[in-house]
Order: structure tokens, then C-alpha cells, then sequence
């Protein structure tokens, strides 16, 4: 997976978004399409169509039709922007080694003999208040 000569940080691919046409007129009629949606449900609220006693639960289904819509549509609005409109760029990750994940130092991966050269107090101190003598 790693190629020679790419060190940590460099980018490895880079393909400019294809910024086309049709996507942009496609974002502008969901947008439209989304504050509708949106409109709605407000509208929805303010007249209190899910209020429990009006009528058979009818309110509530359409406000939670209204609510999926307004994410459904926000994710196809996303869709297109991610795929259309922002580059495809590939940088190359330094592989960590478990140890790492748990900020362990290098030096320190084999860990400390209890009979150190600090002397078997300053290890009670450090295994009490572990910021102690860094």
C-alpha cells in the first residue's frame, strides 16, 4: 500500500471536481425543494396539526413525512456537492502502531522495571500522582 518516495502528509492523488452544469441547477431546484419542505413543517408546527386529541394521528404522519423529506432531500443536496463540486484527494497516512493509539512513548513500550534508577519512592509517587518528575 505505501509507495516508495511518499512520505506522511503527501498527496498522493489529486483529481479536480468535474464542477458541472447540471449538478449546480440540480443543488438550486432541491434547495428550492428543501425550503418548502421546510416551510411546511414549520407551518405544521405553528399550526399544531400533531397536537394529540384534533384528530386520528393523521398531523403527526404528515409532519414525520415532512421531516424525513427534509433530510432525504438535504442528503441528495450533499450528495451532489461532495461528488461534483469538491476535489478527489488521496493523502498518504502514517500506519500507527497499537501502542501509539494508547500514548505510550516509544521509549517507553516495554514499560519500567519496579527497581528503577529513580529509586522505589519516586515510583510510588508517579504510580499515585502519575504528572509527577516527567
Amino acid at each position: 500500500m505505501s509507495s516508495s518516495g511518499s512520505t506522511y502528509g503527501d498527496i498522493h492523488r489529486y483529481e479536480p471536481p468535474r464542477e458541472s452544469t447540471a449538478a449546480a441547477i440540480a443543488i438550486v431546484l432541491l434547495t428550492f425543494v428543501q425550503i418548502i419542505f421546510v416551510a411546511l413543517f414549520v407551518y405544521g408546527l405553528a399550526e399544531r396539526w400533531a397536537v394529540a386529541g384534533q384528530d386520528t394521528g393523521v398531523g403527526n404522519m404528515i409532519l414525520g413525512f415532512l421531516l424525513s423529506a427534509i433530510f432525504i432531500n438535504l442528503g441528495f443536496i450533499l450528495l451532489l456537492y461532495r461528488k461534483e463540486f469538491l476535489p478527489d484527494v488521496m493523502i498518504v497516512k502514517k500506519r500507527r502502531r497499537k501502542w501509539e493509539d494508547l500514548y505510550v512513548r516509544e521509549e517507553d513500550v516495554d514499560g519500567t522495571s519496579l527497581a528503577d534508577e529513580t529509586g522505589a519512592w519516586d515510583t510510588v509517587k508517579r504510580a499515585i500522582y502519575p504528572y509527577y518528575k516527567r
